[in-house]
């Protein structure tokens, strides 16, 4: 412990956070400057990861919730080697590797991308499940560490409830969180919004909680000793730290604590830029640079931090060596890969697909061990209980389950699965209505951006959900989640995958395509209510299914059809009841394709795509959703018959009536379009 030094390298950091915003005339300086203290002791005291190897699978992690403090990632890891000079001069401008927010980086320390207020810890917690899961598998050496970092504005938003209530159910004392609490907000202090009391809130979740003075190196090192040390409940470190922490005006008196250091650059606010820095003992001609007492001492550091690893993976290797089988075990688990797998799995007759992918996730329950499945208080509804029978849920102080009862708490439930794709090691299956798609979409969004391969599962996926009305009927659902196959990544590739099969047999090759779809989100959308299967064409249903792998194929299918038809879902088994009538009693020839991705459709060769929607023929799509959903597909001359409306409380097949979703009332719509074709022609 070397006091000077110690107090050197808060400020340090503090002066860099302040040149970064300076110069991008843009960010925010005060947090940063108020958790430079915490931060400095953390990662050179107490956080174990090998400087020489960022992504060693063991490591501790941190995740920020305050993505708008990135200043103070970088700093610090700048000071540790992470980060050049001119990275962290460059902060918040085109082509820099230090974006305004963090983005996951995991080769420079950002664990996971932030912003979002309440997503950053929740996905920490998620992690911290990850890490019990499996250690529970292979052994306690498996002791990581997760950290969090909080603001007042992530303990104010409410997914912040649902992370504290389940890492206290749970007793993730693994996970340890320092709230950075300066009672200053982007347009308040913080007495102006709430008057709770925070600790009491956490410690009723069964959370431990100790509040300390967050500039007192003492007292975090004993905070953070004692959370080291806690073997039955998650830490919550109240830091009680000052906004702006060493800043001056110009006439050289402190100028700390006030809201208007919170968002802009602080020679903006009623501090003085040069006074400031000088305060904290930087060079004002050269604010980039590290003290050379600090980087002497964070030279030593980082070899101090290799040797600590070093000694870390030999006890792993001793352990490798004596638990072979086991080990191969947990590289299989990390490296991503799937074990073999058969799809082709026997399902009765017309189930709803909700119910065949019960099936698909009790074969998966057996074959993927390192899979965990969550459902948000609907397991015995959204059928996620074919897993779950097949395991069983995680407890405080079991782990060895795969299922996690995550209550009613959909976007908590999508963050942590975030947390436990980022993790590594874990594949992560969510659950709920496809209605409550809405409460999720901040972490489905993110799921996009961190090109992370969770896999949701929405049931009930249409107004055929019936007597629950209008609340539970998705109408814009599916609108709203197609978009994001629309929307690329930054890896140019479509941000999501949602997938809509029509039956049993497509429903065995949807889970197929979200196995295997390892880089991006996937959204398996499935029905409440029975579905007639699609009749083969040939010998085997499932093998023709697998055409849906290309995003869209014909179920039926004949020469120069007078009509193509156009849906996915269990509308593709309503088009199949109206061909039979347009057929009989019309004698026109129709061929009819399923598209249950849009996205991976269009990603397919042009002559496939006309092929199976070809342009010169009219084109006629059905949706219980709102009719773009397929108006892309039929374009300009075709017709969609979807919903435009809200649902109403009714029986299903009262509401199939009503609205027109019966295979004689839309053989009737397909009449009537083809009518203006003809009159057009």
């Amino acid at each position: 412990m070397n006091k000077q030094i110690d107090q050197q390298s808060a400020d340090n950091i503090r002066a860099l956070a302040v040149a970064m915003v300076e110069k991008a005339k843009s960010g925010h300086p005060g947090g940063p400057m108020g958790g430079a203290d915490f931060m400095h002791i953390l990662y050179s005291e107490f956080f174990n990861f090998d400087p020489s190897d960022m992504e060693w699978a063991f490591r501790d992690r941190f995740f920020m919730d305050a993505g708008h403090l990135s200043t103070l990632m970088y700093a610090q890891y700048y000071l540790l080697g992470n980060y050049a000079k001119g990275d962290v001069a460059n902060f918040r401008q085109w082509g820099s590797i230090t974006p305004g927010h963090p983005e996951v980086d995991v080769k420079r320390g950002i664990e996971n991308t932030s912003g979002p207020l309440g997503q950053g810890h929740t996905m920490g917690v998620g992690a911290a499940i990850g890490a019990k899961f499996l250690q529970a598998k292979f052994g306690d050496w498996m002791n990581h560490k997760v950290y969090g970092f909080i603001s007042d504005g992530g303990i104010q938003e409410e997914v912040s409830q649902g992370a504290g209530r389940i890492a206290g159910h749970l007793g993730l004392n693994n996970f340890i969180m320092f709230f950075d609490s300066n009672d200053i907000q982007l347009s308040t202090s913080t007495d102006e919004v709430t008057t709770e009391d925070t600790a009491m809130k956490y410690e009723s979740w069964g959370w431990k909680v100790v509040t300390i003075d967050g500039h007192d190196h003492d007292q975090i090192r004993k905070a953070l000793t004692d959370a080291n040390n806690e073997t039955e409940k998650p830490t919550l470190i109240i830091g009680k730290t000052i906004m702006g922490k060493g800043c001056v005006a110009a006439d050289g008196s402190m100028f700390e604590g006030y809201c208007e250091l919170h968002g802009q650059p602080i020679g903006a606010s009623g501090a003085d830029y040069e006074k400031t820095l000088e305060n904290l003992g930087a060079d004002v001609n050269n604010p980039f640079d590290i003290y050379g007492d600090v980087q002497e001492f964070y030279k030593n550091l980082i070899a101090e931090k290799t040797a600590q690893a070093a000694e870390k993976k030999a006890e792993i290797n001793t352990w490798r060596d004596a638990n072979q089988a086991l080990a191969e075990k947990l590289d299989f688990f990390l490296s991503g890969e799937l074990p073999e797998l058969d799809f082709d799995l026997a399902q009765k007759a017309g189930l709803a697909t909700r119910a065949a992918s019960s099936a698909v996730l009790g074969y998966l329950a057996e074959n993927v061990e390192n899979m965990i499945v969550s459902s948000a208080d609907l397991s015995n509804s959204d059928k996620t209980d074919g897993f779950l029978k097949k395991t069983h849920a995680m407890q405080k102080g079991d782990f060895s389950g795969s299922f996690l009862q995550a209550g009613v708490a959909e976007l908590t439930m999508a963050c942590i699965a975030n947390g436990l794709a980022l993790h590594g090691g874990i594949i992560p299956v969510v659950a709920t209505f496809f209605v409550f798609s809405d409460y999720m979409k901040p972490a489905i969004r993110l799921s996009g951006i961190q090109e992370l391969g969770v896999k949701y599962v929405w049931t009930h996926d249409a107004f055929r959900v019936g007597e629950d009305g209008p609340t539970h009927q998705p109408i814009e659902q599916e609108a709203q989640i197609r978009l994001l196959e629309k929307l690329k990544n930054h890896s140019g590739n479509p941000s999501f995958l949602a997938l809509r099969p029509a039956d049993s047999a497509e429903t065995n090759v949807a889970w197929k395509m979200a196995l295997e779809n390892k880089n991006t989100p996937t959204g398996l959308i499935l029905s409440r209510q029975g579905i007639k299967d699609v009749p083969a064409q040939g010998e085997s249903r499932y093998q023709e299914a697998l055409a849906a792998e290309k995003g869209g194929y014909l179920v039926k299918e004949v020469e120069n059809p007078d009509v193509v038809l156009i849906a996915n879902g269990s509308e593709v088994s309503t088009l199949i009841a109206a061909a039979e009538i347009l057929e009989a009693e019309k004698g026109l020839k129709v061929n009819i394709a399923s598209i249950p991705s849009e996205g991976v459709f269009r990603l397919q060769s042009k002559d496939y795509q006309d092929s199976i929607i070809p342009k010169n023929k009219p084109l006629f799509g059905l949706t219980a959703g709102l009719p773009v959903n397929l108006e892309g597909l039929v374009g300009d001359n075709g017709k969609v018959f979807g919903v435009d409306h809200f649902g109403y409380s009714a029986p299903a097949s009262v509401l199939d009536e009503k609205f027109g979703f019966t295979g004689e009332k839309v053989s009737n719509e397909v009449l009537e379009y083809l009518k203006t074709v003809y009159k057009t022609a």
